[in-house]
């Protein structure tokens, strides 16, 4: 994921972290600027996560939101080739 797409949806992504890791608040999350060594070292810091399983579970979200990402233009370029076959 570039770093636009990955800014664009930050706050998707802060969700799926929070989801994980209950502890970790918005603010802590905002003040990592999506750095996931940052993020790691909060998570390790409030969970004792090894920084190896930390890693690949936020991988594993990134991925996540990668896919819906792409699945969603996906839907919007299959609806835009749809409406302009009808309007021809």
């Amino acid at each position: 994921m570039n770093s636009d797409t990955f800014q664009g949806k930050w706050h998707e992504i802060k969700g799926e972290i929070q989801n994980l890791w209950g502890k970790l608040t918005h603010d802590d999350l905002d003040r990592t600027k999506g750095n996931v060594d940052a993020i790691g070292g909060l998570v390790q810091q409030h969970y004792g996560d090894s920084k190896d399983d930390v890693k690949q579970k936020i991988s594993d979200v990134i991925h996540r939101v990668e896919h819906k990402v792409a699945n969603k233009t996906e839907q919007v370029k299959t609806s835009l080739r749809d409406s302009d076959t009808h309007n021809v």
